[in-house]
């Protein structure tokens, strides 16, 4: 198949993904969007994205798709948290940074977070750290975005909200670094299509740190009534976990990673700052929960 100028994007209808393809879109570059579910892109489709069904897991076919195009953005996708999360996303990592290998970019983005490090069972944390440096063996020229907390993590709330309360595993008044998964998605575009030159470690996050207590203000002024928070203590965190639906290992793995985390974040120093806040996208939240 003849390489074009176009770019790959993995996870190209997921939060961060979809936001990449449409960025370049708009500006005026060819993509192809891989993803695993043809229904989901014919957004993409229409706005004129080739579309590619690959199964991550299969290196050789990824590969291909890759020689497809110039640049890619990569991302590792989640597994399933009712299965091994820690084996599962090492698997699909492995697989894209073997792809890489041998298929000729010029250019990677990789979606990594805030606190990877090396470690045993601790989430994404590990994942992505060896992530980053399955992808740099590949000798290719990477940027890599490591985005901090997700604003979507808070997607699950609402409705306990909406009841008075919300829980979390973090102390009400500790602030930590948040992000929209859409300012990450912006960053990554604008480091896909930048020059070659820029590489190496940048971190995402918002226009400020956040902490669950506000939160909870943001919830209590959009739906009218008071919100406190519940922090959840250590000792009960993987029944939690398990209690949502996870397996075992994987809630061993997501309480190891809040642990580490918890541990001290990374605050750096000069972060790729994005524009969206916490109570505007909380704001959405809501009416798209209350519409749903």
């Amino acid at each position: 198949m003849t390489r074009t100028d176009a770019f790959i994007v993995l996870g190209a209808t997921g939060h961060i993904g979809s936001v990449v393809a449409r960025t370049l879109l708009r500006d005026g570059h060819q993509i192809v969007a891989v993803v695993h579910d043809e229904a989901k892109a014919a957004g993409l489709k229409s706005l004129g994205a080739e579309i590619a069904i690959v199964d991550l897991g299969d290196t050789q076919a990824l590969r291909a798709t890759l020689r497809r195009g110039r640049r890619a953005f990569l991302l590792n996708p989640p597994a399933p948290v009712t299965t091994d999360t820690n084996a599962g996303e090492t698997r699909t990592a492995t697989s894209i940074a073997e792809a890489v290998g041998g298929a000729g970019l010029e250019k990677v983005v990789v979606e990594s977070t805030y606190g990877a490090q090396p470690g045993d069972a601790i989430g994404d944390l590990s994942v992505l750290w060896n992530f980053e440096r399955a992808v740099g063996a590949a000798a290719v020229p990477a940027a890599i975005n490591r985005g901090a907390y997700y604003y979507t993590n808070l997607d699950m709330l609402p409705d306990e909200a909406r009841q008075g309360s919300i829980t979390t595993m973090f102390p009400a008044q500790l602030k930590i670094p948040m992000v929209a998964p859409a300012d990450l998605g912006l960053a990554a575009a604008r480091r896909l299509a930048s020059p070659l030159d820029d590489v190496g470690i940048r971190y995402v996050e918002g226009p400020e740190a956040y902490s669950f207590g506000e939160v909870a203000a943001a919830f209590a002024e959009i739906l009218g009534h008071a919100v406190t928070v519940r922090t959840i203590e250590r000792s009960e965190w993987e029944a939690s976990f398990m209690k949502a639906g996870f397996s075992e290992r994987a809630a061993h793995a997501y309480a190891r990673m809040t642990e580490v985390s918890l541990a001290g974040f990374d605050m750096p120093e000069n972060p790729i700052r994005g524009t969206i806040n916490l109570r505007d996208y909380i704001s959405t939240l809501v009416k798209e929960k209350s519409a749903g």
